[in-house]
């Protein structure tokens, strides 16, 4: 009897199907740190447990996206072991702080499939949930994802594609119990440009650019345990080149953003986003960020702003798509979040 996995094909997957990822993660104090290594990270109130505590918090909090990405890497072996592509995001919300000491596992539910017309592939939609360990929902998201077959003469399942929501409503949004920026410090954050400053339709290039450090890359890969082949074993793809983890270019961007967006301190809610473009390692990723909304929520001195994250790798900013409607070959990520700021 094999002991070894050898991850889930296309073939694998069933509407309805609820798969319980393995090794739960206690994360530390040291999962910031090192966070904060990969990535220009320094937003204060993942920075700072006084910043935090002024803002209303116990202290501060495990950064958003390094939380994503522990509950994103429990899901790796049983859903994207074997995929070409990670595709897509919609419906994220982050419903609670995650703070060092705490305990993190993943669910995932499947809500999609659709085979590839070259019968040699397929997408899968997987609705995540990570819960801590008070059984707490600590967030939720959807993706999908295409998962090469493995028996190519597997009967095509019947095709159902989920519906999702294309942006969260404010009041989708959960906002961390106590959270208030009536006494926020603009100083200590780096920037004075609050939530009545950014107006709809504006643009904000992050002027900075990070070279992509093979090393660095699999260090992120191995911190959130991301197994996935194509980012580890360079025999995967043809081009004999190992692929940059998503993740890592979203972190990459988001840490960018931080030279405009100091402000923008908790992403709440994820919309949607595309991984456009392959990344690889000496690529140097710049970032823009369009504003497409605000809305105001119910804690003190806490705005909610829509933001557009867009990371390149070359190519002037604010270009998107060409007149072909697809995106141009220097885009990398389309990322559209909203996030906490004060007002």
């Amino acid at each position: 009897m094999a002991k070894t996995n050898p991850g889930r094909f296309f073939e694998d997957y069933a509407i309805g199907q609820v798969i319980d990822h393995a090794v739960p993660r206690t994360v530390s104090t040291g999962e910031r740190a090192l966070y904060h290594a990969l990535y220009p990270a320094r937003h204060a109130l993942y920075s700072s447990d006084e910043f935090a505590r002024a803002s209303g918090l116990p202290e501060s909090p495990i950064d958003d996206l390094a939380a994503f990405h522990v509950v994103f890497g429990k899901t790796v072996p049983d859903i994207s072991l074997n995929a070409v592509a990670n595709l897509g995001y919609a419906e994220g919300r982050w419903l609670t702080p995650i703070y060092a000491g705490d305990t993190l596992r993943s669910s995932s539910e499947v809500i999609g499939l659709k085979q590839n017309s070259n019968g040699k592939s397929g997408v899968v939609y997987v609705r995540t949930t990570g819960t801590n360990q008070r059984g707490e929902t600590v967030m939720d998201y959807c993706r999908w994802v295409m998962v090469k077959k493995n028996d190519l003469d597997a009967p095509a399942p019947e095709t159902v594609i989920p519906e999702l929501k294309t942006v969260l409503t404010p009041e989708d949004l959960a906002v961390p119990e106590g959270l208030s920026f009536e006494n926020y410090d603009f100083t200590l954050a780096g920037e004075p440009h609050r939530w009545g400053d950014y107006q709809v339709g504006e643009t904000i290039d992050h002027v900075d650019g990070v070279t992509i450090e093979e090393a660095e890359h699999m260090m992120a890969t191995r911190l959130w345990q991301n197994t996935s082949k194509v980012h580890f074993d360079s025999t995967i793809r043809p081009d004999g080149q190992r692929l940059i983890y998503g993740g890592h270019v979203i972190s990459m961007a988001r840490a960018l953003s931080f030279n405009g967006l100091a402000n923008a301190q908790m992403i709440v809610g994820l919309n949607g986003g595309a991984h456009a473009n392959p990344c690889f390692s000496g690529d140097t990723v710049r970032a823009w960020t369009e504003v497409l909304d605000k809305a105001d929520t119910p804690a003190p001195g806490v705005g909610a702003i829509r933001l557009r994250l867009v990371a390149t790798k070359g190519g002037a900013p604010f270009e998107l798509k060409g007149e072909d409607g697809k995106y141009l070959p220097n885009v990398l990520l389309d990322l559209d979040y909203w996030a906490l700021m004060p007002q």
